[in-house]
């Protein structure tokens, strides 16, 4: 046990046309002209008589990380003089009225954009229990609502062979922090050595560190020709971007 080096306590944490003679020509261009007419005026028609509807492009599936700021966006066509609302299925909760907020919990908020035409529910320091799915209604008779999924995770750390790693006296170290649930790739990864941040151009040498940024981030430190002094506590830190407050 003398050539084995001990780190104790691994782990990864988060900070978080035809040509036709002219009589024929006018008669025909006559009937035609009275076609195209009446076809402009039935489709102006039944675009005012459709009433407001939802462009369907949007995403219907957003996810938030824990404590940072989510939005759904509702895009709505002629809505006229109809007022929107937002309503969460899991109580059937109101919690805007246009851009006046009809709840206690004033996290949430209505935000519209006039020039796009998208009514936002902004949801400040989202928890997980404000997973669920949320609607977007117009107050026409009947009522007519684009449903939404709101999904709030929390960023999941696993460390292969973790907590505690045993290394050969003058091996190679490859210590890997694996972390999931990440709405955004981490700015970046700081490893540190018993509380002290790793510093990679030290007169030591040999300590590299290599993040594969993703869906799934992973980050690999690598210890060359390991001694006694590289034993201790070797946690990593995610930087990752500041939430929209």
């Amino acid at each position: 046990m003398n050539n084995i080096l001990t780190f104790p306590t691994f782990i990864c944490i988060l900070l978080l046309g035809n040509t036709v003679s002219q009589s024929s020509a006018q008669s025909v261009t006559t009937f035609k002209t009275i076609n195209i007419t009446d076809e402009y005026f039935l489709q102006m028609s039944r675009s005012l008589d459709r009433g407001p509807y939802f462009d369907t492009s949007a995403t219907k599936n957003v996810t938030s990380l824990v404590g940072k700021t989510g939005h759904l966006n509702c895009r709505i066509k002629n809505l006229g003089n109809k007022t929107v609302s937002w309503i969460r299925h899991r109580d059937l909760h109101l919690l805007t009225v246009s851009e006046s907020t009809y709840t206690s919990d004033q996290r949430f908020t209505s935000i519209y954009n006039k020039q796009t035409g998208d009514w936002s529910l902004q949801i400040k320091f989202p928890q997980l229990r404000d997973s669920g799915i949320y609607e977007c209604q117009v107050s026409t008779t009947p009522p007519v609502g684009y449903t939404m999924i709101f999904s709030v995770v929390e960023p999941i750390t696993s460390i292969p062979g973790g907590p505690e790693a045993y290394i050969d006296l003058g091996s190679t170290v490859n210590l890997t922090c694996i972390v999931r649930h990440l709405p955004d790739p981490p700015i970046t990864v700081l490893w540190t050595h018993n509380n002290q941040e790793i510093n990679y151009d030290s007169p030591r040498g040999g300590v590299s560190v290599i993040t594969e940024k993703g869906d799934i981030t992973t980050s690999y430190l690598l210890i060359q020709r390991a001694r006694i002094s590289d034993q201790g506590n070797i946690p990593a830190y995610l930087q990752t971007q500041t939430p929209n407050l």
